[in-house]
């Protein structure tokens, strides 16, 4: 059972690490598609997709945290929401839900990176707590802009 102090984190996997995105925010999973490619700055911004009608970025989870990016087979996009628009992330797997007390979540000073969130300590684990926000640096390009470009 749930409470106010407990928070449930969607967890999948890059590379040998785990990571999580709090569940509030995760649209769906779905099937690895191949992004659309289009022009940008950014080496993490893999394409566009359509998702039943709307056209949604797609990021490189794993360049985008500075990781070594091979996609495997079995690899999924998360459909992540901000509070103003979708995209997608490319991770090796999802693994689980996990229900995890607040308590068991400490913050990462030295990271500087406004990306993670915070550190799930869960047993022997380590779960690198992502914030959506900061991974796109402060939100979700406009898709209406990327897709312009398509």
């Amino acid at each position: 059972m749930s409470t106010e102090s407990d928070r449930q984190l969607v967890v999948f996997s890059l590379g040998d690490e785990e990571y999580a995105l709090p569940i509030t925010q995760v649209h769906e999973i779905i099937r690895w598609t191949e992004p659309r490619s289009v022009a940008s700055d950014e080496a993490w911004v893999r394409g566009v997709i359509s998702l039943r009608g709307k056209i949604v970025p797609v990021y490189d989870l794993a360049a985008r945290l500075g990781l070594p990016s091979e996609r495997p087979e079995h690899a999924k996009i998360v459909i992540v929401e901000t509070a103003s628009d979708m995209a997608g992330v490319i991770v090796d797997d999802v693994e689980e839900v996990l229900t995890v007390d607040v308590d068991a979540l400490d913050t990462v000073p030295a990271a500087g990176d406004p990306a993670i969130e915070a550190i799930a300590k869960i047993d022997q684990r380590l779960v690198v707590l992502l914030d959506p926000v900061g991974l796109f640096g402060g939100g979700v390009p406009d898709t209406e802009l990327v897709a312009e470009t398509v």
